[in-house]
This record gives structure tokens, C-alpha cells and sequence, in this order.
């Protein structure tokens, strides 16, 4: 940089070096006031973070969370009671139309509220008044927000199941309507053997059903009440946590209090993540071949246009957008899922406040997943297929395995064979590649794919994942109404 030269009118001025305010006063001004105390504003802004934005999506689940929670209070043996039956009746209605609200996009969470947790405590005291403030009774922010997350986290991985099985199917149907069109077979992206479209496009909804046994993981390990374990320690209150369970569906109670609110938040949503990275990682090798095959160059498949975008110079252009978007989505998926582990992993126990970080990721690796899902599911449905240039793509040297088992079969023994083929491979001639891959009736091969089979498995996982919808649905219908019966 060049200095500024000094002028021969003005007198060098020494500037006065700027003077830090004291440690307890505050950068911008006077605290603010919060539920839970008066925080200087810089600090407030800093810890809030996204939450007031992030927590429009786990509002309703806390206000379900809240109400499993204000009706074991009303059932609870003590003295003063916390709650009567008809005060229990009130919060809980004022809950269900807090969720209404949220789920309608009219709840708003301030900065000075900082979560979506007490958001809903001040509206309820705002509504309510003393029954607002009594709420909290017997729970820390912690254990109600690892109870919104699981509970926010347990439906995400039942939609992701159903748009997983949705494209499974699509590819499925997809490779049964192609089940014994010939296509060249590829290792290294080098012509290797005679194969089929049924066989590729049926290979990566097989692969997606494998990708849910990780999601039914992730859903048995979040699927786990954490509501009771209060700041981790539990309470000197006779609660009622396998209550609490019963009332929101969860299968069991995390037994462990520090483990609840410690360590199984923030594990459920590295686990989830990790899944949703699987599943991914399915979809960008998709998106890869889908590229490659549908290039001129091969010419395989044919994209729907619709899901192609033009140039704004080349007006011949359709270019794979989305593909292409998938195969860097899912690096952002798969980060996500690291960034997440990345948290956890130098955190000593008990409830610490890098937890929070792991809620974004979280919460995008859903968004962004499903999204996927939903799009390539839409993108198989209309794909097509160009047979002729399938078939175009075989030479002879596709069928070299295919003439070294012919010599097998006449009695050479095959290594013999093999080099026989290999050191000549010029008088390879050509086969028929309909032949070939009729040939192949073995289970899971070109002529041996049991689409029944397939069939059967996703039909089964659907009725799974509709009898857990209705059984969380009903629970949380009864939650909701009100108790007629004094406990």
C-alpha cells in the first residue's frame, strides 16, 4: 500500500488508540431482556445463531413434546398439584393451536425468545398466564429439545422411507419394462460382458432397499424417549417417563438420563445423517451413469427435456442439470453427516452447547435428501431408452467370457481357456447378444432377476411404514383431546 503523503498545512495529528469497553459492558447496548434473563445483545445474536428460522420446522413437535408432558404433570401423585385436569385441558388446547399455527407458517420466533421452545412457553404465558409459566415443571431445555429433535427426526425418516421406496419401485418397474434389453455390461467404464437395462436400472433400487436397512437403524435408535432426564441428572419428582412414552409413541424410554440428553442427542443426528449419505451416494452414482449413458457419444437413455436446462449461448444445449446437481448434493450430504460426527467428537460429557451446531446440518441433510428422492424418482418415470444403440454398443470382444465358458464347456479347463481367448482376441467373433444374456438364468442374473421378488419386499416395507404412520398419528390424536377423567 502507498502511504498518504502529510500536507505541509496540517500538523501531523496522533491518532488516540481506540479504548475496549469493560468486559461487562456491553458492546450495542443494554441487555435484552429474555424468558430466562437478561443477556447482553452481541451474545444473545451470537448464540441464537439460526435457531429463531430452524425452529419454525420443530415447533409443532415441541408443542406435541409439551403436551405429553403438561398431561404426566396432571397425572402426577404430588402435592401442590401442577396441574388440574381441566388446567391441563387448557394448555394442551392452546398447544394443539400453537402447532396449527406453526405448521401454517403464522408462529413467529424473536431473537429474545432464541428458540422455538420458548417461544411457545411465552405465548402460552401470554394466553395462559400462571399455567404458561408452570409448564416447565420437572423438564430442562434439554431434555424438551432432544424430545422435539427425535420426534421431528422419527418423521423425516418415515418420508424418507416412503420417497426411498417410491423410486426403488420406480426402478424396478422401470427394469421390468427393459428386462432383457441388451446392454453392455461395464467395469473400469470398459465393455466387460453381455448385460441387460433390467439388470442396471434394477441394481440401484436393490441398492436403495439395502440404503433403508441403515435408515431402520437410525429410526430404532431415535425412535427412544429422552423426555424426564431433565438437564441430564433427572429430577426429585415422581414423574412418569414410561407415560410420557406411551403418550407420544416413542418405543422406549433412552434409560440413561446423562445418555439422553448428553450423548443421544446429537448421536441420532449423526446416525440419520450417515444414512441419508447412503442413500446419496446411491443416487450420484445414478446421476453419474444417467450422464454418461444419456451422452451422444453412448446414447443409451434419453432424459426427459423437462429435467434438462439450456444455455444461454448454445441454443442446441439441454444439459443434465439436475443429475448433475445430484452428484454435488450428495458431497454436501455426505459433509453434512462428517460435520455432524466432527461435533461430537471432542465434547466431554453431559450436555454441552455444541449440540446446537448439529441442528442445521440435521435438518438440511433431510431437506436435501428427500428432495432428491422426489426429483429422481420423477426423472426415472420418464426415462426412455434408445434399443438400437443399446445394441450398437456391443463388439465382439464384449463376448470373450462368454467364448471362454463355451471352450469350458467343451472340456478345456479354464485357465486354459482363458488364455486362449486372450491371445486371441482379433478372431473373436460376434455373438448374439439376446443369446447371451438368455443364457444367464442363475438367481439375479440377466435372466434370472426376480422382479416378484422386489416387488414383494417393497410392498411389505410400505405396509410396515403405513402401520407406524397410523399408530404415531393415533397416539398423537389422543394427546391432543381433552382427559374427561380426573387422575
Amino acid at each position: 500500500m502507498r502511504k498518504a503523503q502529510s500536507s505541509s498545512r496540517s500538523p501531523s495529528v496522533e491518532p488516540s488508540p481506540r479504548r475496549s469497553p469493560p468486559a461487562s459492558q456491553p458492546l450495542h447496548g443494554a441487555a435484552r431482556k429474555t424468558v430466562v434473563g437478561a443477556i447482553d445483545p452481541d451474545v444473545l445474536s451470537f448464540t441464537v445463531g439460526k435457531d429463531p428460522v430452524l425452529d419454525l420446522d420443530l415447533a409443532e413437535w415441541d408443542c406435541l413434546g409439551s403436551a405429553a408432558h403438561a398431561t404426566m404433570l396432571c397425572r402426577m401423585r404430588y402435592e401442590p398439584r401442577i396441574f388440574s385436569v381441566e388446567e391441563r385441558n387448557a394448555v394442551v388446547a392452546e398447544l394443539a393451536k400453537i402447532a396449527e399455527d406453526a405448521r401454517a407458517g403464522r408462529f413467529v420466533i424473536t431473537e429474545a425468545d432464541q428458540d422455538c421452545h420458548l417461544a411457545i412457553e411465552r405465548t402460552l404465558t401470554e394466553r395462559l398466564g400462571d399455567l404458561g409459566r408452570r409448564v416447565h415443571t420437572g423438564r430442562s431445555r434439554n431434555d424438551q429439545v432432544a424430545t422435539a429433535l427425535r420426534l421431528y427426526g422419527r418423521n423425516q425418516l418415515l418420508g424418507v422411507y416412503e420417497e426411498t421406496l417410491a423410486l426403488a419401485d420406480a426402478l424396478f418397474r422401470f427394469a421390468r419394462r427393459h428386462e432383457s434389453v441388451p446392454m453392455v455390461g461395464r467395469t473400469h467404464l470398459q465393455p466387460a460382458m453381455p448385460s441387460t437395462v433390467g439388470l442396471w436400472a434394477s441394481c440401484f433400487g436393490e441398492s436403495l432397499l439395502d440404503d433403508l436397512f441403515a435408515v431402520d437403524a437410525a429410526y430404532t435408535v431415535t425412535n427412544r424417549n429422552p423426555l424426564g432426564a431433565a438437564a441430564g441428572y433427572g429430577v426429585p419428582l415422581p414423574i412418569d417417563r414410561a407415560l410420557t412414552t406411551r403418550l407420544l409413541a416413542f418405543d422406549a424410554p433412552v434409560h440413561n438420563t446423562i445418555y439422553a440428553t448428553g450423548f443421544g442427542r446429537g448421536k441420532c443426528e449423526a446416525l440419520a445423517l450417515s444414512a441419508l449419505a447412503g442413500i446419496m451416494a446411491t443416487l450420484s452414482r445414478l446421476a453419474q451413469d444417467l450422464i454418461l449413458f444419456s451422452m451422444p457419444e453412448f446414447g443409451y437413455f434419453s432424459i426427459p427435456r423437462e429435467f434438462c436446462t439450456g444455455s444461454s449461448i448454445m441454443p442446441q444445449k439441454y444439459n443434465p442439470d439436475v443429475c448433475e446437481l445430484l452428484r454435488a448434493k450428495a458431497a454436501r450430504v455426505m459433509a453434512l453427516a462428517n460435520a455432524a460426527q466432527e461435533i461430537l467428537r471432542a465434547m466431554p460429557g453431559g450436555y454441552n452447547r455444541d449440540l446446537q451446531e448439529t441442528k442445521e446440518p440435521y435438518m438440511e441433510g433431510f431437506r436435501t435428501t428427500r428432495a432428491a428422492l422426489r426429483i429422481m424418482a420423477r426423472l426415472v418415470g420418464g426415462l426412455r431408452v434408445d434399443e438400437a444403440r443399446l445394441r450398437a454398443g456391443f463388439s465382439p470382444a464384449v463376448f470373450a467370457t462368454d467364448r471362454a465358458l463355451q471352450l469350458v464347456a467343451a472340456g478345456t479347463p479354464w485357465r486354459d481357456a482363458y488364455h486362449q481367448v486372450r491371445d486371441h482376441l482379433e478372431d473373436l467373433s460376434m455373438m448374439d447378444p439376446d443369446a447371451a444374456v438368455a443364457a444367464k438364468r442363475h438367481i439375479g442374473a440377466t435372466a434370472g432377476l426376480d422382479f416378484g421378488l422386489y416387488g414383494a419386499q417393497v410392498d411389505e416395507r410400505r405396509h410396515e411404514l403405513a402401520h407406524e404412520r397410523h399408530h404415531i398419528a393415533a397416539a398423537a390424536q389422543r394427546l391432543y383431546r381433552p382427559l374427561r377423567t380426573a387422575p
